[in-house]
Formats: structure tokens, C-alpha cells, sequence
């Protein structure tokens, strides 16, 4: 099943993974070198996922409230 999910938007996906990078080192989760996450423990993939969701929504907060 991985790899099913689809970039809609090309130029998002550097930006989703300078986000990942600093969900990570904020953290404290290494990120695997490979790319593989099947060895990241589920509480680290959460945590990543939900600090990922977090800051998504402050951005979009931010943008409906004309940046303020």
C-alpha cells in the first residue's frame, strides 16, 4: 500500500519535506537516510504526522486571517 498517496500540487512537495525535516529535528526523530519508515516506531510517525497537521493549520490560519 505505500505509495498510493499523490502529490496534487508538484512545488508542495519540497516544502512537505522541509516541513518533515523540521517536525524531525524538533522532535528528535532521525529520519531514516533510505527513506524507508517502516523501522520508525508508530508514537514518532504520529508525533511527525500531528506536528506536520499543526503547523499546516497555523499556515492556513495565518493566510484566512490576511496574515496577520
Amino acid at each position: 500500500m505505500a505509495g498510493n498517496n499523490q502529490v496534487l500540487v508538484p512545488q508542495a512537495k519540497a516544502a512537505l519535506n522541509s516541513m518533515k525535516t523540521e517536525a524531525a529535528q524538533s522532535l528528535g526523530v532521525q529520519i531514516p537516510a533510505d527513506g524507508y519508515y517502516g523501522n520508525v516506531t508508530s508514537r514518532d510517525a504520529g508525533s511527525l504526522g500531528g506536528y506536520i497537521t499543526k503547523k499546516l493549520v497555523q499556515i492556513a490560519e495565518q493566510q484566512l486571517s490576511g496574515g496577520r
